[in-house]
């Protein structure tokens, strides 16, 4: 590979940062880094009515919590209109792009006409200038939109990274709009269209590698056109099939969470989400589980699945709560104080809270998991009455009441804690059980823990004997 490797992703702020663009801009990112190359980021927020500041914030936030660095960028396409506008001045004076004075309605007629004679609906080139061809006189009032003159034979071809060889005629495309009317009369040039915008990005760029989602495939032989009437270079195209739900259909909200930042909200690790969604579309082996270096390292471009991935929201779970077990302590602690604290609770990083996050981490897919566990030690717990009728018997009121005593000035300590339980057990009668689920129900609000003694241990003495003498 002698060109340089430059990817990009360019997320439009209609809408915030989906799973699918953030899948595409992983591939991108890891590809880039797998050949020493650059990764740049694009904001293509040429829809005025739709972009938006806070979707803007989103998509970059969702970057950075994907840990996916851009070497460039971000450009906002808004930013750029002057260059798009001059290159559509060159084309027009190359005679690659003329300008179309059909209206709306003309256009309308246009294509019920086609539909008539059973045609595909298309622009029919009235106003695509040819030697000795007669151009309609220029209406009144009405402003050109620009179009491309499309090659009007032969064909276009690439070799996709994912799809292999394509070839799409040229008959099948017509002169593509690539600017709006501008505002006033005076003004030739409106507002670019994304499909040219896109084109003199990747060419300003020097995008050497387009990685996107196979919805794009049908804008791919336009933009080629484009790039060859401009002299560019071409990028290689890779088109990754759509990620879909677990009925088949294509992911969307009705699936769950969608959106990038809805799954940090949700406790989700970072490294989990990359480690998941690499696995969405590509493979290396058999391998499940890998680090960041691993994927970079594996990353060259083979191996892209040619069908569409299937969403598995257990999958997920599964590869989150691996990260999440192997994740030290101390790390882990650091996320359980940024979550509580987003619930409105002060809770301090300390060796006490890491001996917490240890004893519960096995039990929790996520980090929204293990901070409702780790919540009754920091605020007032409320069993259900379920729960209280079913364990809080007054059959074993007596034993809480011993246990209550002898808590009171035994060591506060694991094994003394046992002793301590296992003598009212013996000293009334009753079964483990019996005694520890009315306990667990008292001090943690639930029947089902790890080691009562071990849960027991972490709790300051006062608050266990608070909630014991309830009973």
């Amino acid at each position: 590979m002698t060109r340089k490797v430059r990817t990009r992703i360019a997320p439009s702020p209609t809408g915030f940062l989906h799973l699918g663009t953030a899948r595409t801009a992983l591939f991108s990112w890891a590809f880039a880094r797998h050949h020493g190359g650059n990764f740049i980021l694009r904001i293509e927020d040429t829809d005025e009515a739709r972009s938006t500041q806070e979707a803007v914030d989103q998509i970059i936030a969702a970057m950075k919590w994907l840990n996916l660095e851009h070497d460039e960028g971000p450009f906002f396409q808004m930013q750029r209109l002057d260059r798009y506008r001059e290159v559509i001045g060159q084309m027009l004076d190359d005679g690659t792009a003329y300008p179309c004075y059909c209206t709306p309605a003309e256009l309308d007629a246009m294509r019920e006409a086609q539909r008539a004679r059973g045609d595909k609906p298309r622009y029919d080139g009235r106003w695509r200038p040819e030697p000795g061809k007669v151009l309609p006189a220029i209406p009144d009032g009405v402003r050109p939109v620009i179009r491309f003159r499309n090659p009007p034979s032969g064909a276009v071809s690439w070799d996709d990274m994912v799809k292999g060889p394509i070839t799409i005629s040229n008959a099948e495309l017509d002169d593509l709009i690539i600017a709006r009317p501008g505002a006033d009369a005076a003004t030739l040039i409106g507002t670019p269209t994304y499909n040219f915008c896109v084109v003199v990005d990747d060419w300003d760029m020097d995008i050497s590698h387009v990685i996107r989602g196979d919805d794009h495939v049908n804008n791919t032989p336009r933009q080629i056109n484009i790039l060859r009437a401009l002299g560019a270079e071409l990028p290689v195209y890779g088109h990754v099939p759509m990620i879909l739900g677990p009925d088949g259909d294509k992911l969307s909200k009705r699936h769950g969470a969608v959106s990038v930042t809805q799954y940090e909200s949700a406790g989700y690790l970072p490294e989990a989400m990359l480690n998941y969604l690499a696995r969405l579309g590509w493979s290396h082996g058999d391998d499940e589980l890998f680090s960041r270096e691993q994927l970079v390292s594996w990353f060259d471009g083979q191996h892209l699945a040619k069908s569409p991935a299937q969403w598995d929201a257990a999958k997920l779970n599964w590869v989150n709560a691996h990260y999440l077990k192997a994740l030290p302590d101390d790390a882990l602690a650091a996320h359980v104080v940024a979550r509580f604290a987003g619930r409105g609770i002060a809770v301090t990083a300390n060796a006490q809270l890491e001996r917490m996050c240890a004893l519960f981490k096995d039990r929790c897919a996520t980090t929204v998991e293990l901070c409702d566990w780790l919540a009754m030690y920091f605020s007032a717990v409320t069993p259900s009455a379920e729960d209280l009728a079913t364990h809080v018997t007054e059959a074993v009121k007596p034993a809480l009441q011993s246990l209550c005593q002898r808590l009171a000035d035994t060591e506060w300590a694991k094994p003394a804690i046992s002793a301590a339980i296992k003598e009212v057990i013996a000293a009334h009668g009753i079964k483990m059980p019996t005694l520890a689920h009315a306990v667990r129900v008292l001090v943690c609000g639930r029947a089902q823990t790890p080691s009562i003694d071990a849960v027991l241990e972490l709790f300051p003495r006062e608050v266990v004997l608070a909630r014991l003498r309830i009973a």
